[in-house]
C-alpha cells in the first residue's frame, strides 16, 4: 500500500495519524497511527514525534503552538524494499483501499512591496558589515475547504518531497513538503544537509552550480553549520563530505551540502538543539545578528515555518527536517511561509521569483 493510502486508511478507521514520508531513519515512511501529540512537548531523549517551531516572533500571534510532540506509540514502517511492518504485532494494519475525500484551497499571494523592502534592508545591513547573509521570508495566506490530511496526501503523492511530514490534533494541523534534512543522529554520527541555492526546474541544473551568488550563499551557510556542530562535536570530527551538490526538489533545483560530526560523549538532546537550532539555512550569518534583524524586517511571525519536524526513536535515531514548504492549518485558515537567502549580489525581483517558484507546487496544486 502506498504511504498516503495507508494514512487515509488509518483515518477511515477513526485514527488521527501522523506521518513522515520520504527518507526518514533509513526508511521510506514512518506512520504513527495513535501518537500522543501535545503542545509544549519537545524532544528530550525519549521516543518523540513532533515539531519545534521557529522561536522568534513578531507581534502577530501563532496559528498553531510553537512546540507540539510526544510519544509516537506504535509505528508502521515502510522499508526500502516496499514492505510494511508494525512495532506492535497486535495492531491491525489496514489492507483495504481507502477513500479519498474532497478538498480545495484558495491562496492569497504575499505583499511584493514588503518583501522587496526587506531584501533591500538586508543588503544595507550587509554593506554596513552587520551581517553577511540572511534568509528573508514572506507568506502566502489561504482558506481550506475540507480535511488538511487530504490536502497533504494529494500533494505529497504528486510531488514526492524528500522529507514530507503530517501532524494533527485539536490544536490544528501541519503539512510539510520539505526537501531539506536539518539534523540526524544515527550510529554516533551527526549530519546536517543545508540547502542554499535555487533555480526553477525548467533551467539547466549546471546553471545553478555556475552561479556565483548561489555558490556563495551555500558556502556561507556550510561555514555556519560547521560552527554550530563544533559546539557539541568531539574535537577534530567536523567534516564536509559533500559540497555544492545539485539535487532536484518539487519545481526547483537546489544546491545541497553535507556536514557531519561525532558528538562529544554525553551530549544531550537539549544541548544538541541548543547548539544547532534554528537551522542555519533559514537564519543567516552571523546567526544571532541575522535572527535579531529578521524580526524587524519580516511582517509575519514564521510559526512552524523554518522550525524542525521529525522523530527521535531507537529504530530511526534522531531525524529532523527543516520545516520549509510547510503549511499550517487551523479552522480553515492556511499559512505557507516562503523565502530565500539574501546576499549582496541578490536581485530583489529574482528573489521574489524564487519565493513564487518554491511555493508553486503547493499553492498551484489542484486536486
Amino acid at each position: 500500500m502506498h504511504p498516503v493510502d495507508m494514512l487515509r486508511a488509518l483515518r477511515d478507521r477513526g485514527h488521527r495519524p501522523a506521518a513522515l514520508l520520504g527518507g526518514w531513519g533509513g526508511l521510506r515512511a514512518v506512520i504513527a497511527p495513535e501518537p500522543a501529540l501535545r503542545p509544549g512537548i519537545g524532544p528530550d531523549g525519549a521516543p518523540w514525534l513532533g515539531i519545534v517551531g521557529y522561536p522568534d516572533v513578531t507581534g502577530e500571534s501563532r496559528l498553531v503552538p510553537e512546540v507540539v510532540g510526544g510519544d509516537p506509540g506504535p509505528l508502521l514502517l515502510l522499508d526500502t524494499g516496499g514492505r510494511w511492518t508494525c512495532t506492535d504485532p497486535t495492531f491491525p494494519v489496514p489492507d483495504s483501499p481507502p477513500r479519498a475525500g474532497p478538498w480545495a484551497a484558495r491562496w492569497s499571494p504575499p505583499d511584493r512591496g514588503e518583501h522587496r523592502a526587506a531584501v533591500l534592508a538586508c543588503q544595507e545591513a550587509i554593506r554596513a558589515g552587520d551581517v553577511y547573509q540572511v534568509n528573508v521570508c514572506t507568506r502566502f495566506d489561504g482558506v481550506l475547504t475540507g480535511d488538511p490530511l487530504e490536502m497533504f496526501a494529494d500533494i505529497a503523492a504528486a510531488t514526492r518531497p524528500g522529507k514530507a511530514a503530517y501532524l494533527e490534533g485539536d490544536w490544528g494541523a501541519i503539512a510539510s513538503f520539505s526537501p531539506e534534512t536539518f539534523l540526524t543522529d544515527r550510529d554516533g554520527l551527526l549530519t546536517e544537509r543545508p540547502i542554499k541555492g535555487t533555480l526553477p526546474a525548467d533551467r539547466r541544473p549546471e546553471d545553478l552550480r555556475a552561479s556565483v551568488k548561489d555558490v556563495a550563499e551555500n558556502v556561507m551557510i556550510v561555514d555556519l553549520v560547521r560552527n554550530d556542530l563544533s559546539r557539541v562535536a568531539a574535537t577534530g570530527t567536523v567534516r564536509t563530505p559533500e559540497l555544492l551538490r545539485v539535487e532536484p526538489a518539487p519545481g526547483v533545483w537546489h544546491l545541497v551540502s553535507t556536514v557531519t560530526a561525532q558528538p562529544r560523549p554525553g551530549t544531550t538532546r537539549r544541548e544538541l538543539l541548543g547548539a544547532t537550532f534554528p537551522p542555519a539555512s533559514v537564519t543567516g550569518t552571523p546567526k544571532i545578528a541575522a535572527r535579531d534583524r529578521i524580526i524587524h524586517w519580516e511582517k509575519h511571525t514564521r510559526g512552524s515555518y523554518c522550525g524542525a519536524i521529525g522523530i527521535d526513536h531507537p529504530l530511526t535515531g534522531l531525524d529532523l527536517n527543516v520545516a520549509i514548504r510547510t503549511v499550517e492549518a487551523r479552522d480553515g485558515t492556511l499559512r505557507l511561509g516562503v523565502g530565500g537567502g539574501i546576499t549582496i549580489d541578490s536581485e530583489p525581483d529574482a528573489e521574489w521569483r524564487e519565493c513564487l517558484d518554491k511555493a508553486a507546487s503547493i499553492v498551484g496544486f489542484r486536486p
